[in-house]
């Protein structure tokens, strides 16, 4: 119990605030290979790109203990593209939509024809296109587009940021905000579980009290003497908490596990899944509507490849191929701790793109919820740390247990002798 708490002194500690597994975040970008025919109503085309390997890096500062038994942090990620485990490089080129301009596009569609033919103008102007070619590196961590000043121009407080854009451009040498958690020290059960994030006891991205909600930890580590049933985490990246449920029984490295996996519910709609209401307004089930936390841009998160999702998704573009064995997400927790052994946490992005009459340049796209790109956040305990797991959680437990009963065993005759010489 001493070893899971948050407190300076306790075995897990240094783990929790510089975490020492090696983590990667692979990327994969979806190539359209008939923009020209897309943008006559064809059918997109994709193809997938990668992976692009960042190594990930995860340091925790503002360290703040508090008397309520919390402590609040800000937590960093630095990531570092790595050649020998990439296929492919940043500098080279891939023709995806253009997000900003195709976005922007949607979020104007009822403004006044006047306001959407000033864009237009502007657009040609600029020689802007609803298809872009662009290297990985600028798609990923932006590049500079005058497009931003001008629709901020045409419609003040639109897209209300002003710099390069990039679909990770605020991912990189960033926090994911305030969180406080609770340390263990007064109640184990709470360990790790979310106090507040950014001081908000729930977010107001939803529609109901129950989406809104902040429920479970921070997804790095969960209470210790965990059941085979379900775990929770917020997630700043998806706006909104998470329910994963457990699917098996295993070993990493010797240590037992319990696997969690995503639920097929998890991105449901509010008519598939009643709960999920407040996430709306909805689309086909297996995407999530994430533009209320978006800047009101038609983005939609979902499993890579739209698995565990409606198949008209799927059948709306071609060169998808959804499969459990690498789409799926999972963590596997050692339950005695609560703490991660295995992970892959896989989310793509998506983009809702439409003819928008007015816009010349959005031609006769059909609608459609086009895949940008998946990423991949994984990592796993090894070496030297999955030693010193093993040697704690298993062997000395074994150990312990195994001295019980000879302890056990040779306090039988003992028992026996002194009752005879009563």
């Amino acid at each position: 119990l001493q070893n899971v708490r948050i407190d300076p002194s306790s075995m897990s500690f240094s783990m929790w605030k510089d975490i020492p597994v090696p983590f990667y975040m692979s990327v994969y970008i979806f190539e359209v290979l008939n923009p020209k025919e897309t943008l006559q109503g064809a059918k997109p085309v994709l193809n997938q790109r990668g992976p692009y390997v960042y190594r990930e890096f995860r340091y925790k500062t503002n360290i703040t203990f508090h008397d309520n038994d919390t402590v609040s942090f800000l937590e960093y990620r630095q990531l570092f593209f790595q050649p020998d485990m990439s296929n492919g490089s940043e500098e080279e080129y891939i023709v995806v939509p253009n997000i900003l301009m195709m976005g922007a596009a949607v979020m104007m569609e009822n403004l006044p024809n006047f306001v959407k033919l000033l864009l237009s103008g502007a657009l040609a102007g600029m020689k802007q296109e609803a298809f872009m070619n662009r290297t990985v590196g600028e798609i990923l961590w932006g590049y500079e587009d005058p497009l931003l000043d001008t629709i901020n121009t045409i419609v003040p407080g639109l897209i209300p940021f002003k710099g390069k854009f990039g679909l990770f451009v605020e991912f990189n040498n960033s926090n994911s905000g305030l969180f406080t958690v609770y340390t263990g020290r007064k109640n184990i059960s709470r360990a790790h579980m979310v106090d507040s994030w950014n001081g908000l006891k729930k977010v107001n991205y939803w529609r109901s009290s129950e989406c809104n909600m902040i429920n479970g930890t921070t997804g790095e580590m969960w209470p210790p003497f965990m059941s085979p049933t379900s775990l929770e985490f917020y997630s700043p990246d998806a706006c909104r908490s998470m329910t994963l449920v457990y699917e098996q029984s295993g070993k990493c490295g010797g240590v037992p596990t319990y696997r969690f996996v995503a639920p097929k519910t998890l991105f449901a709609n509010g008519t598939d899944y009643p709960p999920n209401e407040g996430f709306c307004p909805c689309m086909q089930s297996g995407i999530q509507n994430i533009s209320t936390c978006r800047l009101k841009a038609p983005m939609f998160i979902s499993h890579p490849h739209f698995y565990n999702a409606d198949p008209a998704l799927v059948d709306a573009v071609e060169g998808l191929h959804p499969s459990k064995d690498q789409h799926a997400l999972f963590l596997d927790v050692h339950p005695m701790t609560g703490i991660p052994m295995n992970c892959s946490i896989k989310l793509q992005l998506n983009q809702y793109i439409k003819h928008v009459s007015g816009i010349i340049q959005t031609g006769k796209i059909k609608p459609v919820v086009l895949p940008l790109l998946w990423f991949a956040e994984s990592g796993s305990i090894e070496g030297a740390v999955l030693k010193q797991f093993y040697t704690n959680l298993v062997l000395l437990p074994s150990l312990l247990d195994y001295l019980q009963y000879i302890f056990l065993g040779l306090s039988v005759p003992l028992v026996i002798s002194a009752a005879v010489l009563m």
